[in-house]
């Protein structure tokens, strides 16, 4: 069977080379009546567009990598969810790159990445987000980059995030609306950006409620399982013991719930517990957790779009983007009696 090329289906449509070729990469400046036949057109070619070929026909690798480290596996799976569907649409490939370094050895790290694997563009997940060395390098190699979650600050960067501090101070609102005035709190890991956030609408819920903040009742996590599980046993092992447990994340959320059942408290009777994100975990346990819902695919998915966009045809504005925190109340609080 004769190999179908991008000539073929032009010559099938009836329509240039150039307007085939801004189909395939989604561009503007095609009708969309022209737009569907030719993607009709592929279909009954059965067209499968050689990614070398078209990365050498226009100096693109049409591969956009992203940069994490997180411990939760849940968060990852939704980063790429959210990253995949933008690069299909675009007819882009994603290299998925865990780095644990930091420092020099970061930067010496994605140099060799970039060196290598030929990105047309780096999106960045927390807590890389958050490093100025690193964004200041991709700047310097001219780069192009998106972030996701980030808290700086800068008119040069496509930045796609949602506001943490609002829906951890509606979260604590909502502890505080069921008469809980001892809120124990677990932070996330030092290097993300969202621990501070969230920390502060924490923080600030409390002080528009007159409510004292106790630093006994403040505990460190890193966003793992594990470090709930400790934090957890220094929470409840208090006197006396808080009436309320808001965890910076649904993994930490439900090692409090896993400990306050091994100690035969009634969850939420006995202890009201709320986490963050609106992980898979805060609907698959019992009692469901109260949570405030991240878009984390909608973030993800919009950065690498806008990056795609950046890099097919520089824009005039940089997109930035911030989106809602949502509160979802489950069966894990109660009015504290």
């Amino acid at each position: 069977m004769k190999k179908v090329t991008i000539n073929s289906v032009a010559q099938y449509a009836g329509v240039s080379k150039k307007t085939v070729s801004r189909v395939l990469n989604n561009e503007p400046n095609v009708s969309p009546a022209t737009r569907e036949k030719v993607l009709k057109v592929f279909k009954e070619l059965d067209y499968r567009p050689n990614p070398i070929a078209r990365g050498l026909a226009r100096n693109k690798s049409f591969i956009i990598g992203c940069l994490y480290d997180n411990p939760s596996k849940s968060y990852i799976t939704r980063v790429q969810s959210g990253a995949l569907e933008a690069c299909h649409k675009h007819n882009y490939n994603l290299l998925i790159h865990p780095c644990e370094l930091r420092g020099e050895a970061l930067i010496d790290n994605i140099d060799q990445l970039l060196t290598t694997s030929r990105l047309d563009g780096l999106v960045l997940t927390p807590p890389f987000s958050d490093s100025r060395e690193l964004i200041e390098f991709l700047k310097q190699k001219n780069i192009n980059y998106a972030l996701v979650a980030s808290a700086i600050q800068d008119d040069d960067s496509i930045s796609v995030c949602s506001n943490d501090e609002q829906g951890a101070f509606e979260l604590t609102e909502h502890l505080i609306a069921l008469g809980h005035t001892d809120i124990a709190f677990i932070k996330g890991h030092p290097d993300h950006s969202a621990t501070e956030n969230r920390f502060n609408g924490y923080k600030r819920a409390l002080e528009q409620h007159q409510i004292p903040l106790q630093e006994r009742l403040v505990a460190e996590g890193n966003f793992s399982y594990h470090s709930g599980a400790d934090s957890a046993k220094a929470i409840l092992d208090l006197t006396p013991r808080p009436s309320a447990v808001f965890a910076s994340n649904d993994y930490m959320a439900a090692a409090v719930l896993k400990l306050a059942t091994q100690r035969q408290l009634r969850v939420p009777e006995d202890l009201s517990i709320a986490g963050f994100d609106n992980a898979p975990i805060a609907r698959h346990i019992w009692p469901g957790l109260t949570t405030i819902a991240q878009p984390v695919e909608e973030m993800t998915r919009q950065a690498v779009e806008q990056l795609i966009l950046q890099i097919s045809e520089p824009q005039d504005t940089v997109y930035q983007c911030v989106l809602e925190a949502r509160l979802i109340t489950r069966e894990s609080t109660a009015a504290n009696h």
